[in-house]
């Protein structure tokens, strides 16, 4: 198995490396990354500094001025997005990775979902006022409360333990989310158990066999021919550096939780359960990225369960999702890694150094630079203090704050039971479990019909599993970016996608990221601005797409129905 993502490293490396004989007529692959670098990095001054706007066009917001339905059907970053686009590289592929680096067959999948999401399941629930959606925002992972105001957290939390008040929230209000973040939980239940079910039925026989072939085979027969060729000319990485590095980190977060005070929360029996999830999902996740590129996430499952076992400790459940989570999606890239220097012929021992140091200064300079951006930005973070053009609006965070709100602060048990507004959501868990199956019998009852197996139940479930820090923009983007190249290009010009598509996304990405660091020292931390005009703020002018439609709901700015 492969992921399709180190073909862009491949790729690149190839591209700068080995030297290429230019024929007549045609690039050689240095000189085509160079070209498309080049002019990546010139167009990003235009959606990064001077027309902020273009990275999400939504004309029917233009069109329908005054009407918040129209607005909430066009707007690209609050909305449906309808006849929305975004003109921008950073668009296509920020959030949701580069589409030229993943298969079609995984595109359509990826499509089906969040068209199934987002355009027929989550419309016959706000509009039918389920869970009182038309209280709140169509588009937005805020809290709130009975009212249909942002829930206020410094009512019901202890400010000395950061823990709940249970008296305070009991006379306050139970919690509410828009149905579409409630929905995105529900479809991540789904995933989860979906993700089991898919693996056992369509690849348990042979993950099977090949556990008995590496187990049971003798060293001779052992491995495909890059495995022999490694293994004659270099020596194997010894098992025990691997267990000295999972002691030494192990102890490093025990220390970190029950260290400092215990301010983190989590207990000892929460690290040791955290990185048990990790360990067992890492190999059915693992088969999944590696055909469609698409990792599943563990963060809500992990939320979940500490939030059952050890509710109202926010601190305690973003560290467990935390060590949960980022250890098994470490443990896939680290895989990938490897997996990339087995074919490459990288000495393992190398790379297994090359990766340590690697995280090393990885994790001081991720450290260092969020210290630095808290301290030296003003209201980073705070969109309503932000001016409408500032980049530090942090989708990411605001997700991540809001989660540890609904599963550390409440917790489950109040949000997902019948003490909570959303216990239909767990129904997810057992569709999920189950939908894989017919896909599974009739690919054994049509064997001929190939496109039946190519139905991948795990990846339409967790298709939206993007947002809400992921907009219906950067979904049109990244898919008919996706289709445009994954498709037809490759269907029509198969030499020429085999050639330049890896180059062309690492090209892209190369091109854009430099130009944006170089926006951000040059130009933003000096505080020179470009002339405001219409098109420099950094929104897609649909002002009303926020609104709540219910009537007596009163929201500066909006209309009160």
């Amino acid at each position: 198995m492969w992921w399709p993502s180190n073909l862009v490293q491949v790729s690149l490396f190839r591209a700068l490396h080995e030297k290429e004989e230019k024929r007549e007529g045609k690039q050689t692959r240095l000189r085509f990354f160079l070209i498309v670098f080049f002019v990546s990095f010139a167009y990003y001054i235009i959606p990064g500094y001077i027309f902020p706007s273009i990275s999400s066009l939504s004309f029917v917001c233009w069109i329908w001025t005054r009407s918040v339905t129209a607005q909430q059907i066009g707007s690209g970053l609050q909305g449906l997005g309808v006849g929305s686009i975004g003109l921008d590289w950073s668009t296509v592929a920020g959030f949701l990775g580069s589409p030229l680096a993943v298969p079609f067959f995984a595109i359509a999948n990826f499509f089906g979902g969040f068209f199934i999401y987002f355009y027929i399941i989550l419309p016959i629930f706000y509009w039918s006022n389920a869970y009182e959606a038309k209280k709140f925002p169509f588009f937005t992972s805020h809290t709130f409360d009975h009212t249909g105001q942002l829930f206020n957290t410094t009512r019901i939390l202890n400010h000395k333990t950061f823990d709940i008040n249970l008296p305070a929230y009991e006379s306050y209000s139970k919690l509410y989310v828009s149905v579409m973040f409630a929905l995105i939980y529900g479809l991540s239940f789904g995933t989860l158990t979906s993700t089991i079910s898919h693996v056992a039925l369509f690849d348990g026989k042979f993950i099977w066999g090949m556990w008995k072939k590496s187990t049971l085979a003798t060293k001779d027969k052992l491995g495909d021919v890059h495995t022999r060729l490694m293994k004659k000319n270099y020596k194997e990485v010894p098992q025990w550096w691997f267990i000295a590095v999972l002691i030494v980190s192990f102890v490093l977060a025990l220390y970190a939780c029950e260290g400092f005070g215990k301010q983190l929360q989590l207990p000892w029996w929460g690290l040791v359960l955290a990185c048990a999830i990790a360990f067992t999902f890492t190999l059915p996740i693992g088969v999944i990225q590696a055909t469609t590129n698409q990792q599943m996430g563990l963060n809500v499952i992990t939320e979940l369960i500490i939030g059952y076992l050890y509710p109202g400790k926010p601190l305690a459940n973003v560290s467990f999702k935390t060590y949960g989570y980022m250890s098994m999606s470490q443990a896939l890239y680290f895989v990938g890694d490897f997996k990339l220097g087995h074919y490459m012929k990288i000495p393992p021992r190398s790379m297994f150094l090359v990766q340590l140091v690697a995280t090393m200064v990885a994790s001081t300079v991720c450290f260092g630079t969020t210290w630095w951006l808290l301290s030296s930005i003003e209201n980073i973070c705070n969109t309503d203090k932000l001016p409408k053009s500032s980049p530090w609006t942090c989708p990411g965070d605001e997700v991540f704050y809001n989660a540890s709100i609904i599963w550390g602060v409440i917790g489950p048990g109040r949000m997902f039971t019948s003490r909570g507004i959303y216990p239909g959501m767990n129904w997810f868990f057992l569709i999920g479990l189950l939908a894989p199956v017919p896909v599974w019998f009739f690919a054994r009852k049509f064997p001929e019909k190939k496109w039946i197996k190519q139905v991948h139940i795990p990846l339409i479930f967790s298709a939206a599993g993007a947002m809400p820090k992921a907009k219906a923009v950067h979904y049109w983007s990244w898919v008919i970016v996706g289709v445009i190249f994954n498709y037809y290009i490759f269907k029509r010009y198969k030499a020429w996608w085999a050639r330049h598509n890896y180059i062309l996304s690492a090209a892209l990405d190369a091109g854009t990221a430099i130009m944006g660091v170089l926006i951000y020292f040059v130009l933003q931390n000096n505080n020179i601005s470009f002339p405001n005009w219409w098109g420099s703020e950094n929104t897609d002018h649909c002002p009303l797409a926020h609104c709540p439609t219910e009537r007596g709901i009163v929201v500066q700015g909006c209309p009160v129905f």
